[in-house]
């Protein structure tokens, strides 16, 4: 609970620490997945509501949650509307998310007829479109080669100016080339946030060892 959230610009922050430290369940906390057993999620000093649903939270998932029967166009429709029963401002905007990650043109194309980073970007469109200011990443690139998700996290730095973003790595380089802040989880404890430059200049013990 950060009581001054409503007066910070927009933040990058990595949560970086070994497997089953907590990562996932950290970031499924903010997003309303996994509900606490004590304490609350604070955004804007307001308690977040119950349903995830209703938080003002977007996420990316590892695989992507990319519809193989539905077209690019009705993928990211999903993130507006379930029903797909779009309105005109709504396909407009739809149109617009595509384009800004670069894939006008394929609106009428299958995922199966992409390449991987095409259907990480069908992903990256839809969590455009719902427009909340917290967007969470569950390792969303990690099936990736290194330069193409490089380029994909650069794309997340464009699209997400204005909002704050939570990505779990397990990859140094990525938090490095990403975030201005990193938190470490490990053995169920999320530590403080740190500055990027300041952890990895200066490791806690804990960190160093993971390093």
């Amino acid at each position: 609970h950060h009581s001054g959230c409503r007066h910070q610009t927009p933040q990058r922050i990595a949560i970086l620490g070994p497997s089953g430290g907590g990562k996932s369940t950290f970031l499924n906390l903010i997003a309303g997945f996994v509900e606490p057993r004590d304490g609350t999620v604070f955004w804007n000093d307001t308690d977040m509501p119950l349903y995830p649903g209703d938080r003002p939270i977007s996420m990316l998932f590892q695989d992507n949650n990319v519809f193989p029967h539905l077209t690019v166009f009705q993928n990211v429709g999903l993130g507006l509307r379930p029903s797909l029963r779009l309105s005109l401002a709504e396909k407009d905007s739809i149109a617009t998310a595509l384009h800004r990650v670069g894939l006008q043109g394929k609106e009428d194309a299958h995922p199966a007829d992409l390449s991987g980073g095409q259907q990480s970007r069908i992903a990256l469109a839809r969590v455009l479109v719902q427009d909340n200011p917290i967007l969470l990443l569950d390792e969303p690139f990690a099936a990736l080669g290194p330069a193409l998700k490089r380029d994909l996290l650069d794309e997340v730095i464009s699209i997400s100016q204005d909002k704050t973003v939570l990505m779990v790595t397990h990859d140094p380089e990525d938090a490095k080339a990403f975030a201005d802040q990193v938190i470490f989880v490990a053995d169920g404890q999320v530590r403080d946030p740190m500055g990027v430059d300041e952890i990895f200049a200066n490791p806690p013990a804990a960190f160093k060892d993971y390093l």
